[in-house]
């Protein structure tokens, strides 16, 4: 009967119903991009009536159109029409222009929306068969999510209500001819997993009686009862009672089922509230909440909205999601699912998303017989029943993207949250929207501590927070320790955790297999055996952070494949790229890292110095010409390419950290050969970017590595770092006498390069206490060892000492000879650095013999050289010589501007000559 009604509709039928576009002889044709699609969607949905063109607009740029806007309309429409000869060369439809707008003029029977109103309209009054037939076909004409694949330009929610309305008014029709049923399995699971829903327990008592198992049906009950009285101090509600009084007198009734007793598979009727209870003591992740909190409201009608909270094993993912779950239980009125997926969990395999969709479907109220037997059916059913319904879906503990995408409900009301410890990039990429969950801020997380331990003291409060990376399940562990266990004491437990060795032993719940150590070991275990090496290596490093080139070195891999490892620890959250091919760890996983790596350790601790060696080497080379015959290169190692002064510092910079760890367990495990000498390497990079406290603890240690050595060489260059650092910040007592001791080791070596290069420490350290006649007497011989020595550095460098200590004796005419040399040597040898600090020491000189033109000309360039190379005592050093000279010329504000510019770096590098410049800043103004 209904297909004599409503038979093909010949020619195209446009639809909404699903992507926007039409369908001709059963194909889809779509026009174009979304807003192409937005368009003609817009038009279709208001058949034969004007659409304005400032509404289209407004929708298809959410108010916030572009000045193109009305001409990349006119370009839509142009491209529609072109579209529409297409699909309907007969031009039975067409798109109208009309002053204010555009009309889509076209028989509404062509519209798959209009149908689909018509065949519920025509469905009414009809017997429940020619129902069944008509609402069966109106839901057919739904090809997907209405207004698909115009990426949310449109909004209609009356098509989703549209869709809920016929699927309600068929489940009604089947109904009534009989398609439900209810049997015992169905029941038992349900009564499994919601063991307090009477209605549940209602019917499997009565399906348990009519099959003839009176006893079961009792026990069943008073199992129950018991439970109930338990666990929640109350009885059976009296529609239970009265169903085992009944059973009790065997009431021969029960056995005649009524139609009305049956439950269909209908949301309204069986609403799931399957969130499990919320953690006590949940603090923070305000900013996390109101990330969910919009995720919510985001959905656009036409797909589910999906959240994945992504991050590493014990960050608080099912806490966050069932928290706000519960607080946001009013937005989904039809109910909450949730199925914890065991993607990590150590002692079951993960779910499969046939028996979670099983386990669903019977949750909704679909009877265990009614369940399909296969996976692509249940989907479909469970996407039937979801369909525009307003529900919470949360899955828990998700493995990877193909576990989850067939729980994805596949109406626009519905709203997903995944948890798992890895990013699930495949689900991000089919459009859901990622948030990864990091450790609590420290306040909070010393709120869980104090929340399970009651008063503690607020600095071993922090403390503890802080060795437990402020981890929420180390937190919790923590907590439940000091409340639990009046033999531990806080200071006992900060003790523990503060020793790598002891940590994760500490952060283990006892009799139990839960833990710290546990949790990851859940995630390591679901690795490949490559990336589980990978984290072996990275417990091998000393420091903190990582990257490719040297995973690769310690591998034995090409650089890419390291790469891709870390990246796979990345996407588990056992290291996070903080930036590219930087891998950061958490401290928890770097203690976990390094008891994985065990022995190796100590046996492969050589081969990340040899590591750094090499880079620093390479590095250094860039800051300045080297002052020693040191040369680490490895050519057999896959380097970072650092290729310019840039990406030195860069380099330095960024690995700053990793060095200094690697000096330290290095000298504490006697490596001390290659300690000293990355010291040095090192300590070229602070005297570029110096900074004092760090500096000194290096070339200390490096010192000490190179006693311990018996390197007597190696104390002499590392003394001689160490002078560099002294005559920085003006300490001439204490650099006289390690450059004293530095030249008798040097003298006794016999070696010329080195006796010069402490000869002229010691001239400086003369220089310093104004004892000029010494220090020219020292530069002069030191100038005579670098010449014989073909230490064209060291010459360049002594021209311009020579030239600072006849400046300082007045003899300036004599000076400037020497000066320029100085230049010439730096520029021939092609060190950057110097050049900018010879090229100002000139200036000065020239200011003082009143050239100011030249002054101010070398000042500038000098300038210009050590700001591009980033020497801030250089570039402050030309500026103050720049300012000199402007206030000569009467320019009092430039002069201002540039010696404020000075006081700033020599302030930043904590320079004493600061003071000399806040003096002329201080004369400037009273003047």
């Amino acid at each position: 009967m209904a297909q004599e009604r409503y038979g093909a509709v010949a020619g195209p039928r446009f639809c909404v119903l699903g992507p926007v576009g039409a369908v001709v002889d059963g194909r889809a044709s779509v026009p174009g991009g979304p807003g192409i699609g937005g368009l003609l969607a817009m038009l279709l949905l208001e058949p034969n009536q004007v659409v304005p063109v400032e509404r289209i607009v407004d929708v298809l740029w959410d108010h916030e159109p572009p000045a193109t806007a009305r001409t990349i309309v006119q370009g839509y429409i142009s491209r529609l029409r072109k579209w529409l000869s297409t699909v309907d060369p007969d031009g039975t439809a067409q798109i109208q222009t009309t002053g204010a707008g555009y009309r889509f003029a076209v028989d509404e029977g062509r519209i798959d929306v209009a149908l689909a109103r018509r065949l519920l309209a025509e469905s009414r009054g009809e017997p429940a068969d020619v129902r069944a037939e008509l609402l069966a076909r109106a839901q057919s004409l739904w090809r997907g999510p209405e207004l698909s694949d115009i990426a949310g330009r449109v909004r209609a929610p009356e098509l989703a209500e549209l869709r809920l309305t016929v699927l309600e008014a068929r489940l009604d029709a089947d109904l009534e001819l009989g398609r439900h049923d209810e049997v015992i399995g169905e029941l038992v699971a349900l009564v499994d997993t919601h063991p307090f829903r009477e209605h549940l327990v209602h019917q499997l008592v009565l399906a348990l009686y009519r099959s003839g198992r009176r006893a079961a049906a009792l026990e069943f009950y008073q199992r129950f009862a018991r439970r109930a009285a338990r666990e929640l101090g109350m009885d059976p509600g009296p529609a239970l009672r009265e169903l085992h009084s009944r059973v009790l007198r065997d009431d021969a009734t029960l056995l005649q089922p009524r139609r009305s007793a049956v439950i269909s598979p209908k949301l309204g009727v069986l609403v799931p509230a399957e969130l499990p209870p919320a953690p006590s003591g949940f603090t923070g992740r305000d900013e996390d909440l109101r990330w969910l909190d919009g995720l919510s409201a985001s959905g656009d009608g036409v797909a589910p909205a999906v959240g994945v909270l992504a991050g590493p094993a014990g960050v608080g993912k099912s806490a966050l999601a069932v928290v706000w779950g519960a607080r946001a239980s009013a937005r989904f009125p039809d109910g909450t699912l949730f199925a914890s997926l065991s993607g990590f969990d150590p002692a079951n395999a993960p779910l499969d998303p046939a028996a979670v969709l099983g386990r669903f479907l019977l949750a909704l109220g679909v009877a265990q017989h009614d369940v399909p037997a296969e996976q692509a059916d249940r989907v479909a059913l469970y996407r039937t029943l979801l369909a525009d319904r307003r529900v919470l879906v949360v899955l828990d503990d998700a493995r990877d993207t193909d576990q989850v995408m067939p729980l994805l409900p596949g109406g626009g009301a519905a709203l997903v949250l995944v948890t798992s410890r890895r990013r699930l990039d495949g689900l991000v990429a089919f459009g859901a929207a990622l948030r990864v969950v990091e450790p609590l801020a420290p306040a909070d997380a010393q709120a869980v501590i104090a929340h399970a331990a009651g008063a503690t003291g607020a600095d071993e409060l922090a403390r503890l927070a802080e060795l437990c990376g402020h981890l929420p399940l180390a937190l919790r562990i923590v907590g439940a320790r000091l409340a639990a266990s009046p033999g531990w004491s806080a200071r006992e437990l900060v003790d523990r955790l503060a020793d790598e060795r002891t940590r994760l032993g500490a952060l283990r719940v006892d009799d139990t297999d839960s833990g710290v150590r546990a949790a990851l070991d859940v995630t390591v275990g679901a690795l490949g055996a490559e990336r589980v090496e990978a984290l072996r290596l990275v417990g091998v490093l000393p420091g903190r952070t990582t990257g490719p080139h040297l995973v690769a070195a310690l591998a034995g891999v090409p650089v890419d494949t390291a790469r891709d490892r870390l990246r796979g620890l990345a996407a588990t959250f056992l290291v996070t790229e903080v930036e590219e091919d930087r891998f950061d760890t958490h401290a928890l996983v770097r203690a976990y890292a390094r008891d994985l790596a065990g022995g190796d350790r100590a046996k492969r601790l050589p081969e990340v110095l040899r590591f750094y060696l090499a880079v620093a080497d390479g590095a250094r080379r860039h800051l300045r010409g080297p002052a020693d015959d040191l040369d680490e290169s490895a050519d057999d190692l896959p380097l970072p390419p650092v290729t310019d002064r840039a990406g030195a510092l860069a380099w330095f910079e960024r690995e700053w950290g990793n060095l200094l760890a690697a000096v330290a367990e290095g000298a504490a495990a006697g490596l001390h050969d290659q300690v000293w000498r990355l010291a040095r390497l090192c300590g070229e990079f602070r005297r570029t970017r110096p900074r004092r406290d760090d500096w000194q603890w290096l070339l200390e240690t490096g010192l000490e590595s190179a006693r311990a050595a018996g390197d007597q060489r190696g104390e002499v260059l590392v003394r001689l770092s160490r002078c560099v650092l002294l005559s920085r910040y003006n300490q001439e007592a204490e650099l006289l006498a390690d450059g004293e001791r530095a030249l008798a080791v040097a003298t006794g070596l016999r070696d010329q390069v080195l006796m010069a290069m402490a000869f002229n420490t010691v001239a400086s350290a003369h220089f310093g206490r104004q004892r000029h006649a010494d220090a020219l007497a020292g530069y002069r011989k030191a100038l005579e060892l670098a010449e014989r020595g073909g230490y064209r550095l060291g010459v360049a460098n002594l021209h311009n000492n020579i030239a600072q200590v006849l400046r300082e004796l007045g003899e300036l005419t004599a000076a400037l000879e020497p000066q320029e040399r100085a230049v010439r040597e730096f520029r021939e040898t092609g060190d950057l650095g110097f050049i900018g600090l010879a090229l100002a020491n000139l200036a000065e000189l020239e200011h003082e013999l009143g050239d100011g033109a030249a002054a101010e000309a070398h000042a500038r360039e000098a300038v210009e050289l050590a700001a591009a190379d980033g020497l801030g005592l250089t570039e402050a050093f030309g500026r103050d010589v720049i300012g000199r000279v402007l206030h000569d010329r009467g320019l009092g504000a430039q002069a201002r501007a540039e010696w404020e510019r000075a006081l700033r770096l020599y302030q930043e590098a904590g320079s004493p000559l600061a003071a000399t410049v806040h003096e002329r800043l201080a004369g400037l103004a009273s003047g």
